[in-house]
């Protein structure tokens, strides 16, 4: 016995240390970068081989690894790097180990799969299987607060650009405070920050939306219209789900990775097994099956127990369909709920800008951080009736405020781009700069507190007018938040008449956004232009159809008296009552019966009208920004139809008008997603006037005699071509994108893009809107000039056309299909349009 003494205590002793070993308590941190420039790796593994001890870094390179027993030695990996080990201390209870990758290649082991199928083909198919219970549309309702930043900066300046006064001041001042520059050693410019605090809401069944923002603050070049750019950089329109079917981001439809159509869009890898956070993952890469279409490529992480998407790290491919971008990279990581449904816990977005090869770029990061999640505690339905409210001293940060509330803390670049930012307004060529460009925008120049323009009307020629000159001026916010003043005045040098427009806008209640209007105007109109508004919002079109000779559009004066009132009665329905008066002259040969329809019975050639118009306009999940002149925008995809119902009730012998009639009118429009074939965007317009009152109060439809497409006019009809009383139009536009011109080999490298137009109307006027207009000139018997009217056939034309030529144009070729034989009548057309997009 005395001989094994030495033996069980050495057993003893190997036991305590076994003991105090895996008692003991080691925290690593560190940065895991790239080896060739020092860039961070984001989302590196960083562990303990053959255990499952391990920590994934951030988007940063930045981990921190707890390990509990013993350990000498770190292994770090990323996909497309060299693994690299590091020995590490055993005796310090904290150690900062820094890895440095260098570039290599993934090699995986040897995977046997019966039958042969990819083995990630089994991890998608659970994937779809347990969306209903991961995804965050199977909770009742949730909530979080949210905290979103964006910076915005220019990159890749040339030479030349960087020597201009403005970009020379902001990259002394970016140098002067350590903004890195980049590989190329050309500045990296910050211009714009700004940042977020809210609280968002949403039910799901039925689907409503709320955002509270509660503190707002902008650095750097900010947009005039500031309170617009807050309202949009919340969570309201930051929503990155990537369990929906289709992304939306810049305006295009991206399909997810985890798609139902997965299958047959991707291509995937499945690359190890990794440890993120506490979760066990399986790390898949993904990548497009075909580079131009609108898909990610990168990396997915999945929970090996709950098949829920976990984090992800995916880029736009560089050979997509897509304007200007050079680069789209996007990471988010998620967190599960007490219910089982995981909600985004982190994103981060980077969008690389750039119009030509070789020419300044725009560089956006966008970080949105979510906390304090709340699932299934429902709120009364109306509480979402707002879908985006903004605090009252949202804007009213105080110092130091967002310093103390952020939910991370930014770099040691991040703290100088901010300083940077703070002095940019200040730099006087920067200013200049910012107010050349407010003008190109807005088509207004800043005076103070007023807007002077729009520059685009100051000067124009007719062959009514000659010569005209127009000034105007608006107010803005900085003159009264509440009241809007517009006016104008304006002179024709050949009918030697001055005109004018006054309009007084009063917001009463913002949250229902009950505004009251008076207009009072004198100026030129034309008949063909007459209740066409929506399809004037075009400004290079209605600066067009108001140039050179409008006799054949009908040319007469009017004056217009407005009294109108609107108001949100509840969440997407919008009341408007209107009381209008109006006098017309036209200025060419024009009469109508007053009384008897009959030759030789009294005639008139001006007439006058006063008007009740009720309007209520109904948008089921429609979400409106307010801008600094007190108008609001729809923002983003509507998946239900818009329905405005108008009715018209003329008053007789009422401040001076003629007729007493009735106008019904119907209009319903929506953009529906059609998946690989792009996107369609339909519009329904249908009238009836039961009454008998002369052309100019009928409807005329649109028609475009210039060069340029518009989408809101019959492209091939001339103007004042056709008159109704009763009307049903619809029109479909369909934007393929990608579709079809990215499978053929010899086009696909252009980027061209198909469009596909229809245009239909059916219409008609009554015999008694007919009579009404002598067929002679009462004053000299000449013929009078009459109108035509649709008969049993529709009309109709449908085109077909390109855009995204060399980026920004499009062009349509279009085919006149029915009244094809009338003087006149154009039966193919080509036009052209300029637009930006992506």
């Amino acid at each position: 016995m005395p001989v094994l003494r030495p033996f069980f205590l050495l057993l003893l002793l190997v036991g305590l240390g076994v003991s105090a070993a895996r008692g003991q308590r080691m925290v690593f941190s560190g940065r895991v970068t790239e080896a060739a420039n020092g860039q961070p790796v984001p989302f590196a593994s960083v562990f303990v081989r053959g255990t499952s001890q391990g920590a994934t870094a951030d988007d940063a390179g930045r981990y921190q690894l707890t390990i509990t027993g013993p350990v000498d030695t770190l292994v770090a990996s990323a996909i497309g790097f060299a693994t690299q080990k590091k020995r590490v201390s055993s005796t310090a209870e904290k150690q900062t180990l820094n890895f440095t990758l260098g570039s290599g290649s993934v090699s995986l082991g040897e995977v046997v799969v019966r039958p042969r199928e990819n083995p990630a083909y089994r991890i998608l198919r659970q994937v779809q299987a347990r969306k209903p219970r991961n995804d965050k549309r199977a909770l009742t309702v949730f909530e979080f607060d949210s905290y979103s930043r964006t910076e915005v900066a220019l990159n890749n300046l040339p030479d030349a650009v960087s020597r201009r006064k403005a970009l020379r001041q902001l990259t002394q001042v970016a140098d002067s405070l350590g903004i890195p520059r980049d590989a190329n050693g050309k500045a990296v410019v910050p211009i714009f920050a700004s940042e977020v605090l809210s609280r968002f809401y949403q039910l799901n069944d039925p689907l409503r939306r709320r955002e509270e923002i509660r503190r707002t603050q902008m650095r750097g070049a900010t947009p005039r219209e500031g309170s617009v750019v807050s309202q949009i950089m919340g969570s309201s329109f930051q929503d990155w789900d990537f369990y929906r079917n289709w992304q939306q981001l810049l305006g295009k439809d991206f399909i997810s990775p985890i798609a139902d159509g997965w299958k047959f869009t991707y291509e995937y890898e499945l690359q190890d097994s990794v440890l993120v956070g506490q979760d066990f993952c399986y790390r898949i890469g993904v990548q497009p099956r075909r580079p131009q279409d609108l898909a990610f490529t990168g990396t997915i992480w999945i929970t090996t127990d709950t098949y829920a998407l976990r984090k992800l790290d995916l880029a736009v491919s560089p050979e997509a369909n897509l304007n200007f971008i050079e680069q789209v990279r996007v990471r988010q990581e998620m967190a599960p709920t007490p219910a089982g449904q995981w909600l985004p816990r982190q994103t981060r977005v980077v969008i690389g800008i750039k119009p030509t090869k070789g020419s300044t770029g725009i560089l956006a990061r966008l970080t949105i951080i979510n906390s304090g999640f709340q699932v299934n505690q429902p709120r009364p339905l109306p509480f979402y009736d707002r879908p985006l409210e903004t605090a009252a001293d949202a804007f009213e940060v105080p110092k130091g405020f967002f310093e103390q509330n952020r939910p991370d803390t930014l770099s040691r670049q991040e703290q100088a781009t901010m300083m940077v930012l703070d002095t940019v307004r200040k730099l006087p060529a920067v200013r200049s700069v910012l107010e050349l460009a407010d003008v190109a925008v807005n088509g207004y120049y800043r005076l103070g507190k007023v807007d002077i323009g729009p520059l685009l009307a100051t000067y124009s020629f007719n062959n009514i007018e000659g010569h005209r000159f127009r000034a105007g001026f608006r107010t803005t916010p900085e003159w009264s938040r509440d009241w809007l003043l517009r006016t104008y005045l304006a002179y024709g040098t050949q009918d030697g008449r001055f005109k004018y427009g006054l309009r007084v806008q009063r917001v009463l209640n913002r949250n229902h956004w009950t505004v009251m209007n008076f207009e009072h105007r004198r100026d030129l109109d034309q008949v063909a232009l007459l209740d066409n508004d929506y399809a004037l919002e075009n400004p290079l079109f209605e600066a067009s159809a108001r140039l050179g000779n409008i006799t054949s559009s009908r040319p007469l004066r009017r004056d217009l008296t407005t009294l109108a009132v609107q108001s949100d009665l509840f969440r997407g329905f919008t009341q408007r009552v209107i009381l209008r008066r109006q006098q017309f002259e036209p200025l060419y040969p024009f009469a109508y019966y007053t009384r008897e329809t009959r030759p030789g019975a009294p005639t008139a050639d001006k007439f006058g009208l006063s008007e009740v118009v009720v309007e209520s306009r109904y948008a089921r999940d429609e979400v409106l920004i307010q801008n600094n002149q007190n108008r609001r925008t729809a923002i983003g995809l509507k998946r239900w139809p818009v329905f405005t119902v108008r009715y018209t009730l003329g008053l007789d012998e009422v401040l001076g008008s003629d007729f007493r009639y009735h106008k019904l009118n119907l209009l319903i429009d929506q953009s529906l997603r059609l998946g690989q074939l792009g996107r369609a965007d339909y519009r329904l317009d249908a009238g009836y006037i039961p009454s008998t009152v002369p052309y100019p109060v009928l409807k005329t439809h649109l028609g475009n005699q210039s060069p340029f497409y518009n989408a809101g006019a019959f492209n091939l009809m001339r103007y004042f071509e056709f008159v109704s009383d009763r009307y049903v139009a619809f029109r479909v536009e369909n934007r393929f994108d990608g579709f079809l011109l990215n499978s053929l080999p010899a086009i696909k490298q252009l980027n061209w893009r198909l469009v596909a137009t229809g245009n239909v109307l059916w219409g008609g006027v009554s015999q008694a809107n007919r009579r009404i207009i002598p067929a002679e000139d009462p004053i000299n018997g000449g013929p009078l000039p009459t109108f035509r009217a649709l008969g049993r056939v529709p009309y109709a034309e449908v085109g077909y056309g390109v855009e995204n030529i060399l980026k920004v144009l499009r062009v349509d070729f279009l085919h006149r299909l029915t009244y094809r034989n009338l003087p006149g009548a154009r039966t193919f057309g080509v036009k052209a349009s300029l637009q930006f997009q992506l």
